[in-house]
């Protein structure tokens, strides 16, 4: 349980104006129908002001626009943002330096500082650097000479292989593979595959985070390169080469092929594949399901396969499923075409 705050210690956090008794101790942070004394909950539209009349929370963030309820409130211009900044506040808990684990093994030439915690069966190679606070939970394998910043989280069975560089406050989740080759072979003329060395690297920058068995591939020249505050979903795969520019989202699934860079703030929905060597601008949406095979400007909003502009590919979408109609009423005209020229020809003749 988190330590108890009033509900004006919480509203500042996010510079919401308290409606009600502002001295409402608080305690932790639910969901509205899951919510009992002594939690916070929270909306996101004023339509939902009537679910507050059985929730039993102690508090709850709304939009500005509500002013009333049967409960205090934290009023907010964006409720679910501040939601998210003050349960991550609850949440918060110091770090414990735990060291290394009996059981863990630790390469040489390696500068760990005594502020971590290694969990057990971990495997650290030669000359790895770590900052302060990092955190190895069990099974998760070092290669040599990778760097880690301060306050990153690894999570169990994570591998960093070889050369690679993970920066400061970064999340990876179970399972995540970082620095495995690239996908790259040459066909000789018996059709046999020849692997071409992959001696590049990843880089991962600040406030990343990775979802559960995503793999990012080293490059095969240079770096592979993930930028400040990217977000990546479970089971998504990054060529080798790629760039993924500041702030982008990649949903669960999405596959990006090698060389191809992205702007910021893209976002990339759920099964998205991306072809190799090009470039998605800032602020490029793709819809689920989206297969682009051309760059794309910035502020695109693209859906389908091929890829094309978000409303034309809607209108064709709902143009698809009345197909089989469209064929039956033009063969039906058809077969009456035929007929209007018979009877013409008839009355020539």
């Amino acid at each position: 349980m988190a330590p108890p705050y009033t509900l004006a210690e919480l509203a500042a956090l996010v510079a919401g104006d308290v409606s009600g008794d502002s001295d409402t101790v608080i305690h932790g942070f639910n969901g509205i129908e899951l919510a009992g004394p002594g939690e916070l909950t929270f909306i996101t539209s004023p339509k939902m002001v009537p679910r507050l009349q059985a929730c039993r929370a102690s508090a709850c963030i709304v939009p500005m626009a509500v002013n009333t309820g049967p409960m205090p409130l934290i009023r907010v211009d964006d409720p679910d943002l501040a939601a998210a900044v003050i349960h991550n506040h609850l949440l918060a808990e110091p770090f414990v330096a735990t060291g290394v684990h009996p059981s863990a093994v630790v390469g040489k030439e390696c500068a760990i500082p005594a502020e971590v915690a290694i969990g057990p069966l971990v495997c650290i190679g030669d000359r790895v650097r770590l900052g302060s606070r990092v955190t190895l939970e069990p099974g998760v394998v070092i290669g040599d000479d990778v760097e880690i910043g301060d306050d990153t989280l690894l999570h169990a069975n994570v591998v960093v292989a070889r050369g690679c560089s993970i920066g400061s406050r970064v999340i990876i989740h179970h399972g995540a593979v970082i620095g495995s080759d690239g996908f790259g072979f040459a066909t000789d003329t018996r059709g046999c595959h020849v692997k071409k060395p992959q001696v590049g690297t990843v880089r991962i920058d600040d406030d990343v985070e990775i979802g559960a068995n995503t793999c990012i591939d080293r490059a095969a020249f240079g770096t592979t390169r993930i930028r400040s505050g990217v977000k990546i979903d479970n089971l998504v795969q990054v060529a080798h080469n790629v760039d993924i520019g500041e702030n982008s989202i990649l949903v669960a699934q999405v596959g990006i092929a090698g060389s191809t860079t992205l702007g910021r703030n893209v976002v990339l929905g759920a099964k998205a594949g991306i072809a190799g060597h090009l470039h998605l601008a800032d602020r490029v949406m793709v819809a689920a399901k989206g297969g682009v095979h051309n760059s794309q400007p910035e502020g695109a909003v693209v859906g389908g396969t091929p890829a094309m502009e978000i409303k034309t590919w809607g209108r064709a979408s709902a143009a698809y499923s009345r197909l089989p109609g469209l064929v039956r009423e033009v063969r039906r005209l058809r077969r009456e075409l035929d007929r209007l020229v018979k009877d013409n020809s008839s009355r020539d003749t």
